[in-house]
Protein backbone atom coordinates (compact mmCIF):
# COMPACT_ATOMS: atom_id res chain seq x y z
CA UNK A 1 0.00 0.00 0.00
CA UNK A 2 1.43 3.71 -1.30
CA UNK A 3 1.95 6.06 1.30
CA UNK A 4 2.85 9.35 0.40
CA UNK A 5 3.46 10.79 3.27
CA UNK A 6 5.85 8.17 4.36
CA UNK A 7 9.69 8.14 5.45
CA UNK A 8 12.45 7.77 2.95
CA UNK A 9 14.86 5.04 5.33
CA UNK A 10 17.93 4.65 4.85
CA UNK A 11 19.58 1.15 6.19
CA UNK A 12 22.45 1.91 8.96
CA UNK A 13 24.58 -0.99 8.41
CA UNK A 14 26.99 -1.78 11.31
CA UNK A 15 29.15 -4.43 12.10
CA UNK A 16 30.53 -5.19 15.68
CA UNK A 17 28.99 -1.77 17.27
CA UNK A 18 30.32 0.27 14.78
CA UNK A 19 28.91 2.30 11.90
CA UNK A 20 30.21 1.66 8.50
CA UNK A 21 30.96 5.31 5.65
CA UNK A 22 27.81 4.06 3.67
CA UNK A 23 24.58 4.69 5.94
CA UNK A 24 26.79 8.58 6.05
CA UNK A 25 26.82 9.10 2.76
CA UNK A 26 23.12 7.79 2.02
CA UNK A 27 21.80 9.88 4.63
CA UNK A 28 23.04 12.80 2.72
CA UNK A 29 20.84 11.83 -0.72
CA UNK A 30 17.83 10.58 1.69
CA UNK A 31 17.78 14.06 2.89
CA UNK A 32 17.15 15.98 -0.26
CA UNK A 33 15.06 13.16 -1.54
CA UNK A 34 13.12 13.27 1.87
CA UNK A 35 13.23 17.63 1.57
CA UNK A 36 11.36 17.25 -1.83
CA UNK A 37 8.89 15.22 -0.70
CA UNK A 38 8.42 16.92 2.23
CA UNK A 39 8.40 14.02 4.45
CA UNK A 40 11.06 12.70 7.53
CA UNK A 41 14.32 10.68 7.15
CA UNK A 42 14.28 7.33 8.99
CA UNK A 43 17.53 5.39 9.65
CA UNK A 44 17.19 1.78 10.49
CA UNK A 45 19.52 0.66 13.05
CA UNK A 46 19.33 -3.10 14.16
CA UNK A 47 22.01 -4.76 16.28
CA UNK A 48 22.73 -5.35 20.04
CA UNK A 49 23.53 -3.15 21.83
CA UNK A 50 23.88 -0.42 19.42
CA UNK A 51 21.42 2.40 20.76
CA UNK A 52 24.29 5.07 21.12
CA UNK A 53 25.08 4.46 17.54
CA UNK A 54 21.99 6.47 17.00
CA UNK A 55 23.52 9.97 18.21
CA UNK A 56 25.71 10.37 14.91
CA UNK A 57 23.10 9.22 12.78
CA UNK A 58 20.81 12.17 14.29
CA UNK A 59 24.15 14.07 13.63
CA UNK A 60 24.57 13.16 9.72
CA UNK A 61 20.02 13.83 9.41
CA UNK A 62 18.24 11.32 10.23
CA UNK A 63 14.98 13.15 11.69
CA UNK A 64 13.84 9.60 13.40
CA UNK A 65 16.16 6.46 14.47
CA UNK A 66 14.23 3.22 13.97
CA UNK A 67 15.98 1.11 16.35
CA UNK A 68 15.79 -2.64 16.57
CA UNK A 69 17.38 -4.19 19.69
CA UNK A 70 17.54 -7.82 19.81
CA UNK A 71 20.50 -10.35 20.88
CA UNK A 72 19.67 -12.58 17.57
CA UNK A 73 20.68 -9.26 15.50
CA UNK A 74 24.46 -9.26 17.63
CA UNK A 75 25.83 -10.50 14.13
CA UNK A 76 24.47 -10.52 10.88
CA UNK A 77 22.24 -13.54 9.65
CA UNK A 78 19.67 -13.13 6.36
CA UNK A 79 17.02 -14.46 7.65
CA UNK A 80 17.11 -12.75 11.25
CA UNK A 81 17.68 -9.16 9.43
CA UNK A 82 15.12 -9.37 6.65
CA UNK A 83 12.34 -10.86 9.09
CA UNK A 84 12.65 -7.59 11.42
CA UNK A 85 13.17 -5.74 8.32
CA UNK A 86 9.86 -7.05 6.74
CA UNK A 87 7.76 -6.66 9.78
CA UNK A 88 9.01 -2.97 10.55
CA UNK A 89 8.33 -1.65 6.75
CA UNK A 90 4.90 -3.78 7.35
CA UNK A 91 4.69 -1.82 10.52
CA UNK A 92 5.76 1.88 10.05
CA UNK A 93 5.13 2.05 5.71
CA UNK A 94 8.18 3.88 4.51
CA UNK A 95 8.00 4.99 0.84
CA UNK A 96 11.26 4.71 0.22
CA UNK A 97 14.21 2.35 1.46
CA UNK A 98 17.75 2.76 0.36
CA UNK A 99 20.34 0.43 1.49
CA UNK A 100 24.48 0.34 0.65
CA UNK A 101 25.68 -1.48 -2.22
CA UNK A 102 27.38 -3.66 0.03
CA UNK A 103 28.12 -7.43 1.12
CA UNK A 104 25.21 -6.48 3.61
CA UNK A 105 23.18 -4.52 1.39
CA UNK A 106 23.61 -6.99 -1.41
CA UNK A 107 22.00 -9.55 0.54
CA UNK A 108 19.59 -7.96 3.06
CA UNK A 109 17.63 -5.12 0.38
CA UNK A 110 16.90 -7.85 -2.30
CA UNK A 111 15.38 -10.53 0.00
CA UNK A 112 13.61 -7.70 1.91
CA UNK A 113 11.97 -6.75 -1.38
CA UNK A 114 11.63 -10.25 -2.11
CA UNK A 115 9.39 -10.87 1.06
CA UNK A 116 7.66 -7.41 0.06
CA UNK A 117 7.07 -8.15 -3.58
CA UNK A 118 8.00 -4.74 -4.35
CA UNK A 119 10.88 -5.19 -6.67
CA UNK A 120 14.63 -3.45 -6.47
CA UNK A 121 17.00 -1.44 -8.48
CA UNK A 122 20.50 -2.38 -7.57
CA UNK A 123 23.79 -0.74 -7.96
CA UNK A 124 22.16 2.89 -7.98
CA UNK A 125 24.96 5.73 -8.89
CA UNK A 126 22.04 8.77 -8.53
CA UNK A 127 18.40 9.02 -6.95
CA UNK A 128 16.01 11.49 -8.11
CA UNK A 129 12.49 12.79 -7.80
CA UNK A 130 10.17 13.03 -10.39
CA UNK A 131 7.38 12.27 -12.40
CA UNK A 132 6.98 9.81 -14.60
CA UNK A 133 3.93 8.50 -17.51
CA UNK A 134 2.77 4.98 -17.78
CA UNK A 135 3.17 4.81 -21.91
CA UNK A 136 0.67 1.80 -21.72
CA UNK A 137 -2.07 3.31 -19.74
CA UNK A 138 -1.28 7.25 -19.88
CA UNK A 139 -1.49 7.03 -16.32
CA UNK A 140 0.96 9.72 -14.38
CA UNK A 141 2.55 9.24 -11.55
CA UNK A 142 4.12 11.89 -9.55
CA UNK A 143 6.96 12.52 -7.25
CA UNK A 144 8.15 8.97 -7.93
CA UNK A 145 11.71 7.61 -7.05
CA UNK A 146 13.88 7.89 -10.41
CA UNK A 147 16.78 5.28 -9.63
CA UNK A 148 19.56 5.93 -12.18
CA UNK A 149 22.04 3.27 -12.58
CA UNK A 150 24.61 2.09 -15.67
CA UNK A 151 23.61 -0.55 -17.27
CA UNK A 152 24.89 -2.89 -20.65
CA UNK A 153 28.40 -3.02 -19.21
CA UNK A 154 28.07 1.30 -18.50
CA UNK A 155 27.51 1.90 -21.96
CA UNK A 156 24.19 3.12 -21.08
CA UNK A 157 22.31 4.98 -18.49
CA UNK A 158 18.99 3.61 -17.25
CA UNK A 159 16.21 5.42 -15.18
CA UNK A 160 14.40 2.69 -13.44
CA UNK A 161 11.20 3.42 -11.80
CA UNK A 162 8.69 1.48 -9.32
CA UNK A 163 5.59 3.79 -9.71
CA UNK A 164 2.78 0.98 -8.14
CA UNK A 165 4.75 -1.29 -5.93
CA UNK A 166 5.73 0.47 -2.66
CA UNK A 167 8.24 0.56 -0.58
CA UNK A 168 10.80 1.77 -3.61
CA UNK A 169 13.84 0.28 -3.06
CA UNK A 170 17.37 0.39 -4.07
CA UNK A 171 21.10 -0.09 -3.27
CA UNK A 172 23.32 2.60 -3.96
CA UNK A 173 27.48 2.34 -4.76
CA UNK A 174 29.71 2.85 -1.79
CA UNK A 175 31.17 6.19 -2.47
CA UNK A 176 28.41 8.16 -5.00
CA UNK A 177 26.62 10.34 -2.76
CA UNK A 178 28.25 13.12 -0.23
CA UNK A 179 27.65 13.00 3.42
CA UNK A 180 26.28 16.02 4.90
CA UNK A 181 28.22 18.04 7.09
CA UNK A 182 28.10 16.45 10.64
CA UNK A 183 25.95 18.65 13.00
CA UNK A 184 26.92 18.21 16.37
CA UNK A 185 24.31 17.84 18.98
CA UNK A 186 21.71 17.43 16.49
CA UNK A 187 19.10 15.68 17.42
CA UNK A 188 15.53 13.26 16.36
CA UNK A 189 13.51 11.04 17.37
CA UNK A 190 14.41 7.75 18.69
CA UNK A 191 11.33 4.71 18.29
CA UNK A 192 12.14 1.55 19.47
CA UNK A 193 10.44 -1.68 17.53
CA UNK A 194 10.53 -5.48 18.53
CA UNK A 195 11.97 -7.45 15.85
CA UNK A 196 8.90 -10.07 15.52
CA UNK A 197 11.63 -12.92 15.64
CA UNK A 198 9.51 -14.93 18.44
CA UNK A 199 9.22 -18.44 17.08
CA UNK A 200 11.12 -17.55 14.22
CA UNK A 201 13.62 -20.34 13.00
CA UNK A 202 17.51 -18.88 12.06
CA UNK A 203 19.33 -22.02 10.41
CA UNK A 204 22.56 -19.93 10.39
CA UNK A 205 25.26 -19.93 13.82
CA UNK A 206 28.15 -17.51 13.54
CA UNK A 207 30.56 -19.56 15.42
CA UNK A 208 33.35 -17.10 14.80
CA UNK A 209 34.50 -14.06 12.25
CA UNK A 210 37.61 -13.75 10.72
CA UNK A 211 38.73 -10.66 9.18
CA UNK A 212 41.16 -8.92 6.95
CA UNK A 213 42.22 -5.93 7.42
CA UNK A 214 42.41 -4.50 3.95
CA UNK A 215 45.45 -2.12 3.37
CA UNK A 216 44.59 -0.18 0.60
CA UNK A 217 42.29 3.23 1.53
CA UNK A 218 41.43 4.43 -1.77
CA UNK A 219 38.15 6.29 -0.51
CA UNK A 220 40.28 8.03 2.14
CA UNK A 221 43.51 9.49 -0.28
CA UNK A 222 43.59 12.60 -1.37
CA UNK A 223 45.97 11.60 -4.24
CA UNK A 224 46.00 8.26 -6.20
CA UNK A 225 47.93 6.93 -9.56
CA UNK A 226 45.67 5.03 -10.95
CA UNK A 227 47.04 2.46 -13.76
CA UNK A 228 45.33 1.00 -16.63
CA UNK A 229 45.94 -1.75 -19.16
CA UNK A 230 48.71 0.41 -20.78
CA UNK A 231 51.00 0.38 -18.40
CA UNK A 232 51.95 -2.80 -19.95
CA UNK A 233 53.20 -5.56 -16.74
CA UNK A 234 52.54 -5.85 -13.75
CA UNK A 235 56.71 -5.20 -13.14
CA UNK A 236 55.32 -1.79 -14.49
CA UNK A 237 53.37 -0.85 -12.06
CA UNK A 238 56.07 -0.32 -9.64
CA UNK A 239 56.34 3.14 -10.97
CA UNK A 240 53.16 4.02 -9.97
CA UNK A 241 53.58 2.68 -6.67
CA UNK A 242 57.15 4.91 -6.77
CA UNK A 243 54.72 7.93 -7.64
CA UNK A 244 52.48 7.46 -5.26
CA UNK A 245 55.13 7.01 -2.64
CA UNK A 246 56.46 10.65 -3.84
CA UNK A 247 53.03 12.17 -3.10
CA UNK A 248 52.41 10.78 -0.30
CA UNK A 249 48.96 8.94 -1.98
CA UNK A 250 47.81 5.28 -3.00
CA UNK A 251 47.67 3.38 -5.68
CA UNK A 252 44.70 2.42 -7.85
CA UNK A 253 43.99 0.34 -11.00
CA UNK A 254 41.46 0.41 -13.74
CA UNK A 255 39.49 -3.25 -14.30
CA UNK A 256 41.45 -3.84 -17.33
CA UNK A 257 44.56 -3.97 -14.90
CA UNK A 258 42.77 -6.13 -12.36
CA UNK A 259 41.61 -8.53 -14.79
CA UNK A 260 45.54 -8.53 -16.59
CA UNK A 261 46.97 -9.28 -12.98
CA UNK A 262 48.91 -5.96 -13.23
CA UNK A 263 47.39 -5.10 -9.58
CA UNK A 264 45.02 -6.39 -6.60
CA UNK A 265 40.82 -6.06 -6.90
CA UNK A 266 41.07 -4.04 -3.90
CA UNK A 267 42.48 -1.67 -5.82
CA UNK A 268 40.02 -1.24 -8.52
CA UNK A 269 38.16 1.80 -9.40
CA UNK A 270 35.38 2.15 -11.59
CA UNK A 271 32.08 0.92 -12.03
CA UNK A 272 32.37 -1.87 -10.53
CA UNK A 273 35.42 -1.21 -8.33
CA UNK A 274 35.39 1.54 -5.68
CA UNK A 275 34.26 5.60 -6.71
CA UNK A 276 36.97 7.96 -5.60
CA UNK A 277 37.12 11.84 -5.18
CA UNK A 278 40.46 12.45 -4.75
CA UNK A 279 41.99 15.82 -4.47
CA UNK A 280 44.57 14.80 -6.95
CA UNK A 281 44.14 11.91 -9.58
CA UNK A 282 46.94 10.69 -12.13
CA UNK A 283 45.98 8.56 -14.52
CA UNK A 284 48.05 6.48 -16.04
CA UNK A 285 48.03 4.20 -19.21
CA UNK A 286 44.14 4.59 -18.75
CA UNK A 287 41.93 4.41 -21.62
CA UNK A 288 38.87 5.91 -20.23
CA UNK A 289 36.16 3.39 -20.93
CA UNK A 290 32.83 4.78 -19.32
CA UNK A 291 32.99 2.08 -16.59
CA UNK A 292 36.25 3.37 -15.27
CA UNK A 293 34.97 7.36 -15.75
CA UNK A 294 32.05 6.88 -13.32
CA UNK A 295 34.51 5.82 -10.27
CA UNK A 296 36.31 8.95 -10.54
CA UNK A 297 35.24 11.65 -13.00
CA UNK A 298 34.34 13.65 -9.66
CA UNK A 299 38.34 14.45 -8.93
CA UNK A 300 38.82 17.99 -8.35
CA UNK A 301 41.87 17.55 -10.57
CA UNK A 302 42.44 14.85 -13.27
CA UNK A 303 46.09 14.27 -14.70
CA UNK A 304 46.36 11.68 -17.35
CA UNK A 305 49.42 10.07 -19.28
CA UNK A 306 48.46 8.54 -22.07
CA UNK A 307 50.52 7.51 -25.70
CA UNK A 308 47.35 7.52 -27.45
CA UNK A 309 46.43 11.56 -28.08
CA UNK A 310 42.56 10.70 -28.71
CA UNK A 311 41.98 8.37 -25.70
CA UNK A 312 38.53 9.34 -24.15
CA UNK A 313 40.76 10.03 -20.87
CA UNK A 314 41.79 13.27 -22.09
CA UNK A 315 38.09 14.24 -22.51
CA UNK A 316 37.34 14.54 -18.17
CA UNK A 317 41.12 15.22 -17.80
CA UNK A 318 42.67 18.81 -16.52
CA UNK A 319 45.53 17.82 -17.85
CA UNK A 320 47.10 16.24 -20.72
CA UNK A 321 50.44 14.30 -20.89
CA UNK A 322 50.71 12.80 -24.31
CA UNK A 323 53.88 10.28 -23.62
CA UNK A 324 54.85 6.82 -22.64
CA UNK A 325 54.82 6.83 -19.01
CA UNK A 326 58.13 5.02 -18.53
CA UNK A 327 59.82 7.90 -19.43
CA UNK A 328 57.27 10.44 -18.28
CA UNK A 329 56.69 9.12 -14.50
CA UNK A 330 60.53 8.93 -13.69
CA UNK A 331 60.91 12.73 -14.61
CA UNK A 332 57.54 13.33 -12.59
CA UNK A 333 59.05 12.01 -9.74
CA UNK A 334 62.67 13.77 -10.28
CA UNK A 335 60.94 16.85 -10.27
CA UNK A 336 58.88 16.39 -7.30
CA UNK A 337 62.41 14.73 -5.42
CA UNK A 338 63.87 17.73 -6.21
CA UNK A 339 61.60 20.26 -5.25
CA UNK A 340 61.26 18.71 -1.62
CA UNK A 341 65.43 19.05 -1.35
Amino acid sequence: MKNTNGEVWVFAEQEEGKLSDVPFELLGKARELADNLGVKVGAVLMGEGVEPLAKPLFEAGADVVHLIDDAALKVYRNKAYRHAMVELVKEVNPQIVIFGATHMGRDLGPSVASALRCGLTADCTDLQIGDYEDKKTKETFTNVLHQIRPAFGGNIIATIVNARNWPQMATVREGVMKPLARQEGRTGELVKHSAHLGGVEIPVEVVDIVRKVSSVNLKGSRIIVCGGAGVGSKENFRLLHDLAGVLGGAVGGSRAAVDLGYCEHERQIGQTGVTVRPALMISCGVSGAVQHLAGMQDSAKIIAINTDKDAPIFKVAHYGIVGDLNVVIPKLIKAIRAKGE
